[in-house]
């Protein structure tokens, strides 16, 4: 939809706020002039929608008593938008909503827009193709997520009933201080009253969330999105890994993301502990980084990058 389109749309929010515009006024609002606000408004018009015209000093457009704003009107950027934004979101997993409620929210969307912009987004819709998986939808209930947002949002404690990844079940009153998403699922991080330290919790294991009275203050320069992905590198696994490597951190990160591993400086050479159930997708990450190390432990790790090493020096000859 071209911008003359949008500025139609923009005029007839304008006129849904109440009362009489003025032609000056209209264009001053617009950055149109007043020929075009009177054209404009005829475009209303013709779309039937009630738009009078006031004669006199005062006079300018208004509403008919009574109208309502249809309850959505989109341009064709704002409608592309909500439904790739929809799209995407459910191949990402982050709609914690049911399938059948994310494609009734698109067929809705769908039902109200004009014809032809409709056919050209069903057109993108069947044809568009993704590089990455889809993943599977969480069962994180949206009540939930919703709750904990708001919470961090207003800084007010919620009172959480959890389940944790080995089936134990607690309750806890959390100060969250941030709602993050990554690699498709909902996180949870603030201070935990029940440790008495900064935890992250997965909000799918939410079993409910409620509001309590009160507030907190959220420490400075706080990070949830930090915050999260040092806490899953942190994670216990069957593995704990420590190699120290002669590079920048810049240079291990492009390799060695905060998701994956902790980093510690100690002058040219930085110690990377990484935690992890198989270990077998760590010598070709290192020999990718083409840096010198030394792993600290564990010894099977040294065994895994000698293996890869014979291997490559094999098929070099």
């Amino acid at each position: 939809m071209t911008r003359p389109i949008a500025r139609v749309l923009a005029l007839l929010e304008i006129l849904q706020s109440g009362g009489t515009r003025t032609v000056a006024e209209l264009a001053d609002r617009l950055d149109v002039d007043e020929r075009t606000v009177r054209r404009y408004a005829e475009h209303l018009v013709d779309l039937d929608i009630p738009v009078r015209s006031v004669r006199g000093r005062y006079g300018g457009y208004r509403l008919a008593p009574g109208y309502r704003m249809p309850p959505l009107m989109l341009t064709d950027e704002e409608a592309l938008a909500v439904l790739l934004g929809l799209v995407a979101g459910r191949r990402a997993g982050l709609i914690t909503t049911s399938v059948a409620a994310v494609e009734s929210a698109v067929a809705k969307v769908r039902r109200v827009l004009p014809e032809a912009l409709g056919r050209r987004l069903d057109a993108l819709l069947e044809t568009a193709d993704f590089t990455a998986p889809a993943r599977k939808a969480l069962s994180a209930e949206a009540e939930v997520l919703l709750t904990v947002a708001e919470a961090a949002r207003d800084r007010r404690p919620v009172a959480l009933a959890y389940l944790a990844g080995h089936g134990g079940a607690s309750e806890r009153v959390v100060h969250p201080y941030g709602v993050v998403a990554h690699s498709g699922r909902w996180y949870l991080t603030g201070f935990d009253s029940a440790s008495g330290e900064v935890r992250t919790f997965r909000v799918d294991r939410i079993q409910s969330a409620e509001t309590r009275a009160g507030t907190f203050e959220a420490p400075d320069g706080f990070d949830p999105a930090e915050r999260v992905l040092t806490a899953l590198a942190e994670t216990p696994y069957r593995h704990d890994v420590s190699v120290w490597i002669e590079a920048t951190p810049e240079e291990i990160r492009a390799v060695f993301p905060p998701s994956v591993a902790t980093l510690q400086t100690d002058g040219a050479r930085v110690r990377v502990r990484i935690r992890a159930h198989r270990l077998d997708w760590i010598p070709p990450l290192l020999a990718a980084l083409g840096r010198p190390f030394d792993i600290e432990r564990p010894a099977e790790l040294r065994d895994l990058v000698g293996a890869l090493a014979a291997r490559l020096a094999e098929r070099a000859r």
